[in-house]
């Protein structure tokens, strides 16, 4: 009885806030008549004084959701279910709003998945078959399929037209409900009625009037043999009958086929799944209705049996009004962005695929860069080159690089093996990998190297010779220098060895803590306290506060850590040891004079810590080292590595092809650093989006990186870690 009463108080409370009416909009006679039953209930469930309120609710009948949409902003609706993808349409070109999720057994997201009826079909080799799509710009049915084509580059897209029409030419015949208007041939499999008359023409619009119109339409394209393949969502899997679920598979990334019940694993991307939009002035009272209906008749709703709000099958079709496996509804707050509301990934997709329009920036690359030195390296590279544009973005450090490719503020960066692994976890994708082989093989007739095999560099403790009494083991109370945060060979891997008789396992899984409890002081930019207090900051043009995580940092990487090793003119600011990359180290030695550091320094001056306890010479490095570190990669947004890589490729044609020019984009010298936007120690650029970051990075580095970053706060990792499928 107190819970009755309670809900009784809650909804007397909603009719004194506002009493109007709600008008629902539906897309088909099923829905119609499902939208009606709901009307009927309210009037039966609530308290007397609430029917003035909520039992007024009234059902407009609309052909198709775009329609839906302009009801609802000339105020001849008031709210309607959306596909994410129709959400984003309806928040950014409408004006609308998104005022709740959908929240299924799993989260709030859905998984795309490719279905067939089991054949010799892989996802390789979809090129000239029928496909079955939910919907136009549907997240599961469209967005999430051919990002991962464009990605992979089977599918091509020249960018002078919409995507719709290089798609239309992709796949032989489609029915894509809602493509009408872009490309005929993308609804020359559909079956819904025909008609001159724009309210009974159902023919591949997004209505369930149109036979394959939605997931359950597709598979029914499917099932009926119009199409080859189906594009939906994991949840419509459910709606196969067992006796026939052997009839179908799944057709995974990487060209295999799987069973329905695999999809976790074989899918082609994960999106966010349906949500309410109204218009903005309604949104309080959209809210309060949806609170009240979910209250009543959602799956734990008191009154669920006059009314299961989350089950079609009564009205002879699935998903109306909501989808079926819906759990529950997230009603979401005011000021939620729609990136909030879909997530980063998923809107920066949208934007790539065009869902905005073209832009210029879809003719451009963005290019990232850490501080003013790479800066100029790279609008050097945009007036040596003859491929697409080049536009140079500047930002804070390479973990803000991943942050901004997330936001869609840059494209692209080429990032270390830390960080690779960091942009991996944020859903970024690999391009192409620096390669540090004595040659570049490139396939004939071509400036492309093949190979999936990538020499690494490794990692060294670098002493001046002239201290002979520092070894590995008692580097206890010594002065550091570290490339930078998160570095492999500055930040990783050094961490792993022994590095003073104090240095115990209470804090080998933290570098941080691990370097603050050994070293005095140090210079690791991009820390804090002690680790930043032999740094120096930057001068002149580049002039930055100490320990910034650049190369503005005059102590920032390979060449820093050198930097720092020796000392200033002064004399004064200097560390003991510094943990480096041994590949251009006597390179970088050299160039201390020659930058005008500092005189006198050669490579016999330098001796190597090794693991053991013992030194070595510079030339020593293959058994005298910290680690193997895996090679730079190139990494960008899922539905830009073909773009960034055809770009990369040109680039590298244009500059290979003349070798005596000023510029050349593996050499940072003329810049007064070392490894500026690449590693100086490049020979060529490698494809590799065909490959998984975690394969380039190799077993023990992931494992190892895994391992530090469960025990290590990391800023951009916790940024990354904002998943719209689990927050609400």
């Amino acid at each position: 009885m107190q819970v009755r009463h309670a809900v009784f108080l809650f909804l007397m409370c909603l009719v004194y806030i506002n009493a109007k009416k709600m008008r629902w909009c539906t897309v088909s006679d099923p829905e119609q008549r499902k939208c009606a039953e709901l009307a009927k209930a309210l009037v039966a469930v609530l308290p007397p004084a609430a029917v003035a309120a909520f039992a007024r609710l009234s059902c407009v009948r609309a052909y198709s959701t775009a329609d839906c949409i302009d009801k609802i902003r000339a105020n001849r609706a008031d709210i309607v279910t959306l596909d994410s993808g129709e959400v984003y349409s309806a928040v950014k070109q409408f004006g609308l709003v998104a005022i709740a999720k959908e929240i299924y057994s799993d989260g709030g997201c859905i998984m795309a998945v490719a279905v067939v009826k089991n054949s010799s079909l892989d996802v390789r080799s979809l090129r000239g078959v029928r496909s079955c799509h939910s919907g136009v710009r549907w997240t599961a049915g469209w967005s999430l399929p051919l990002s991962f084509l464009l990605s992979r580059n089977y599918l091509t897209w020249t960018k002078e037209q919409p995507l719709s029409n290089d798609v239309s030419t992709f796949f032989s015949a489609s029915c894509v409900p809602g493509a009408a208007t872009l490309a005929p041939s993308l609804c020359a499999a559909c079956r819904g009625q025909k008609s001159y008359i724009r309210q009974r023409n159902y023919h591949c619009e997004t209505s369930h009037n149109e036979p394959y119109y939605s997931n359950h339409g597709a598979l029914r394209c499917l099932q009926s043999g119009a199409g080859d393949v189906a594009f939906v969502d994991h949840l419509a899997l459910e709606s196969i009958e067992e006796s026939q679920r052997e009839e179908f598979s799944l057709l995974c990334t990487d060209g295999s086929r799987a069973p329905l019940s695999h999809f976790a694993k074989c899918n082609l991307g994960r999106g966010p799944g349906g949500a309410m939009v109204t218009r903005l002035n309604y949104r309080k009272i959209a809210r309060k209705f949806l609170t009240t209906v979910q209250m009543l008749f959602g799956q734990r709703g008191r009154e669920r049996s006059h009314f299961p709000l989350f089950n079609s099958s009564a009205f002879g079709e699935r998903d109306l009004l909501f989808t079926d496996v819906t759990e529950k509804l997230a009603v979401l707050p005011d000021g939620m962005d729609v990136s909030q509301v879909l997530g980063l990934d998923y809107v920066a997709l949208l934007k790539g695929l065009g869902h905005e329009g073209s832009s210029l920036e879809d003719s451009v690359v963005r290019w990232c860069c850490i501080s003013l030195a790479e800066q100029k390296k790279c609008e050097q590279w945009a007036l040596s080159i003859k491929s697409d544009p080049l536009v140079c973005v500047k930002a804070a450090s390479m973990s803000d690089c991943v942050e901004k490719i997330k936001r869609d503020e840059v494209d692209a960066v080429s990032l270390d093996a830390t960080h690779s692994f960091i942009a991996g976890k944020c859903g970024l994708v690999p391009v192409v990998t620096e390669y540090y082989g004595r040659k570049c093989v490139l396939t004939e007739g071509t400036t492309h190297l093949e190979t999936d095999v990538f020499p690494p560099v490794v990692a060294v403790a670098v002493v001046k010779r002239a201290t002979r009494n520092i070894f590995m083991g008692n580097l206890a109370g010594r002065r550091s220098c570290h490339g930078h945060m998160y570095s492999p060979a500055g930040w990783l891997l050094p961490h792993t060895h022994n590095m003073s008789v104090g240095h115990n396992n209470s804090f080998s899984c933290n570098p941080n803590k691990a370097y603050s409890s050994v070293f005095w002081k140090g210079c690791l930019p991009g820390s804090q306290g002690n680790l930043c207090k032999v740094c120096m900051g930057g001068t002149g043009e580049a002039a930055t506060k100490r320990c910034a995580d650049n190369h503005n940092e005059r102590y920032y990487g390979n060449i820093g850590a050198l930097r720092c090793l020796v000392g200033d003119v002064s004399g004064k600011s200097y560390g003991d040891v510094a943990f480096l990359e041994q590949a251009n180290l006597e390179a970088n030695i050299l160039s201390l004079r020659l930058t005008g550091w500092s005189e006198g320094w050669q490579p016999a001056d330098f001796e190597l810590l090794c693991p053991d306890g013992s030194r070595a010479l510079l030339s020593d490095w293959e058994s005298c080292n910290l680690g193997d570190v895996p090679p730079n990669t190139v990494m960008t947004r899922p539905v830009l590595a073909a773009r960034v890589y055809d770009f990369l490729m040109k680039s590298q044609e244009t500059l290979s092809a003349s070798a005596d020019a000023d510029f050349q984009l593996f050499e940072s010298q003329q810049f007064g650093e070392s490894d500026l936007l690449f590693k100086d120690v490049t020979q060529c650029l490698v494809h590799t989006s065909h490959l998984d970051y975690r394969t380039i990075l190799g077993e023990e580095f992931y494992t190892q990186a895994d391992y530090v970053f469960n025990c290590t706060h990391s800023d951009i990792l916790e940024f990354c870690d904002q998943d719209v499928c689990s927050i609400f």
